[in-house]
């Protein structure tokens, strides 16, 4: 009985060991996971605001021709 509780305390202290090796990985891994994160935000972010530049850009030119074209139609009606 005395070998057994010896065996199952040296295999609870290995499975403890184990476990908190895994505990520090999970922790690096979700702090890398929470880097790459913020990463991506920031560069949808930017990718956004340059899409939002662009956009207006492309509605700047569409409101120009558009103008353009509302006189001719103006002096038709």
């Amino acid at each position: 009985m005395e070998r057994l509780n010896s065996e199952l305390y040296l295999q609870n202290c290995y499975i403890m060991k184990e476990n908190e090796k895994l505990r520090k990985k999970a922790q690096r891994l979700n702090q890398e996971n929470q880097a790459l994160l913020s990463e991506l935000k920031q560069k949808l972010t930017k990718d956004n605001s340059k899409a939002n530049v662009s956009s207006n850009s492309v509605l700047d030119l569409n409101l120009s021709s558009c103008s353009t074209h509302n006189p001719t139609n103006s002096s038709t009606n």
